[in-house]
C-alpha cells in the first residue's frame, strides 16, 4: 500500500463533491446511481478490486442470474457513467477525516485530495482463508462460501464442509445439508474430545465428521486428509475470516460491529453523522441483491441528509 506522507501539503485545493463513493462495485454504484438521478456531484473511487473477482457466474440475482461478474460490473458502469455528474476515479483512498459541518477530506495513493459533503463507504471486505495448501487456487471454483450463490449448480452431489469453531458446526452443516450429501471435515484444530462429541452430534443427523485433519487440497476436489487417503468431492465449502477492505471507518471514529462490519442504522448512516455504509462493508452477507438494495438506500439517505431532512443528522 502506496502510504501519504500527513504532513505534507495539499499541492492544490481538492475538488468538492456532494458525495464520494468509496468502493465501484454492486452496493458503491447503486447508491452512487441514486445521487446522480438526484442531480448530485458523484465522484466513485475504485481500486478494482472486487470480492467475487474469482467466480466466473454470479447467481441469486434476478434478472442477472448466470452472468459473468465482470459483464455485470461492466454494464453497472457504463450505465452509471452516462450521468453528467458522476466522475470515476481508479484509485484507492487511504486516509479520511472531517465531520459533517466540515466535510470530509480524502487523500487517496495517487496522492490527489477530495472533498466531500457526504461520505459513502462501499469498499467491501477481504476473504482470509484457512491456511491450507490448494484452497486459494480453487477459491471461487471449487471452494466456496456461500451455498445461495453456488449450491444449486451442485447438488445432489458429494461436498464438503470445513467447519469452523465447535459450537457453530452443526448449525453450518444444517444449512449446506439442503445441497446435497455432506462430509464434514475439520484442519486439527478440535481437541480428542470435541472430535468425538462432534462426530456423535453429527451422526444424528446423517453426517460423517472425518477423524483425520484434512491438510489440503489437490485436483479439481480432491481432499487430502492427515493419514494418506484422498477424497473426492464437487466442492468444499469453508467460513473465511472476512475483515473490512479498508480502516477509513475507524479513521473517522465510526462504531464497528462485534462480526467487524461497519455500524449503521435503518438509514444507512454510520455513527459519524454524514458518513454512510452499504454492502459487505455494513453487512457481512456477501449477496449482490443485498448489496444493490443497501446502496440504494444509502444514496437516498445521503441525498436527504444534503437536504436537511435526515434526522438524525
Amino acid at each position: 500500500m502506496t502510504m501519504i506522507d500527513p504532513n505534507k501539503p495539499l499541492s492544490q485545493e481538492p475538488p468538492t463533491f456532494d458525495a464520494v463513493v468509496v468502493g465501484g462495485s454492486h452496493a458503491g454504484m447503486s447508491a452512487a446511481l441514486q445521487l446522480a438521478r438526484a442531480c448530485r456531484t458523484v465522484l466513485v473511487i475504485d481500486h478494482g478490486q472486487p470480492r467475487n473477482q474469482r467466480a466466473t457466474k454470479a447467481h441469486g440475482w434476478l434478472g442477472w442470474d448466470g452472468v459473468a461478474p465482470a459483464r455485470i460490473l461492466e454494464v453497472s458502469r457504463q450505465q452509471l457513467l452516462t450521468y453528467e455528474r458522476v466522475q470515476w476515479s481508479t484509485d484507492e483512498v487511504l486516509e479520511a477525516s472531517g465531520s459533517l459541518e466540515t466535510g470530509f477530506l480524502l487523500r487517496c495513493a495517487s496522492g490527489k485530495p477530495y472533498h466531500a459533503k457526504r461520505l459513502i463507504l462501499a469498499h467491501g471486505v477481504v476473504d482470509q482463508l484457512p491456511d491450507l495448501p490448494g484452497l486459494a487456487e480453487r477459491w471461487g471454483e471449487t471452494v466456496l462460501h456461500c451455498p445461495y450463490c453456488h449450491g444449486y449448480e451442485i447438488r445432489g452431489t458429494d461436498i464438503g464442509l470445513l467447519v469452523a469453531p465447535r459450537k457453530e458446526a452443526v448449525d453450518q452443516v444444517k444449512a449446506l445439508s439442503q445441497w446435497g450429501n455432506i462430509t464434514a471435515v475439520h484442519a486439527g484444530e478440535l481437541s480428542g474430545a470435541d472430535l468425538e462429541e462432534l462426530s456423535a452430534e453429527l451422526r444424528t443427523i446423517g453426517v460423517n465428521l472425518e477423524e483425520n485433519a484434512l491438510i489440503g487440497m489437490t485436483g479439481k476436489a480432491t481432499l487430502n486428509f492427515a493419514d494418506g487417503r484422498g477424497r473426492d468431492v464437487a466442492a468444499l465449502f469453508v467460513h473465511p475470516h472476512t475483515r473490512l477492505a479498508s480502516d477509513l471507518s475507524t479513521q473517522l471514529g465510526c462504531a464497528i460491529e462485534d462480526a467487524g462490519c461497519i455500524t449503521t442504522d435503518s438509514a444507512k448512516q454510520t455513527t459519524v453523522p454524514g458518513v454512510f455504509a452499504c454492502g459487505d462493508a455494513a453487512r457481512f452477507a456477501g449477496n449482490i441483491a443485498l448489496a444493490v438494495g443497501e446502496g440504494a438506500l444509502a444514496g437516498v439517505a445521503a441525498h436527504r441528509s444534503l437536504l436537511g431532512l435526515l434526522a438524525d443528522d
